[in-house]
């Protein structure tokens, strides 16, 4: 499995916001009925994070509505021990 953030961005008047959180509501899928929102803040965009076999599975969580505008990111974090290797390996003395 792999993480991946899903963006989700709508139009920034009230009834789009209304809409695009009606939209995910609805389909009752536990990731999208638990997407946090930036509307409030002025950043009109859901964001949901998944863990899934692909981003193409990623991909097929977002509403068809919402698909193309969706921005979706394979997340990782790295290990003190990986972030030494990098810096190693990527050092101007290599």
């Amino acid at each position: 499995m792999f993480r991946f953030l899903i963006e989700i961005p709508h139009e920034a008047d009230e009834s789009a916001c209304l809409r695009a959180i009606k939209v995910l509501q609805e389909t009752g899928s536990h990731f999208l009925t638990n997407a946090e929102y930036g509307c409030l803040d002025g950043v009109h965009k859901a964001w949901i994070i998944v863990d899934v076999e692909s981003k193409n599975d990623a991909e097929m969580i977002v509403p068809r509505a919402y698909r193309q505008s969706a921005t979706i990111i394979k997340l990782n974090s790295f290990s003190v021990e990986e972030i030494d290797k990098l810096m190693a390996h990527h050092s101007p003395n290599n």
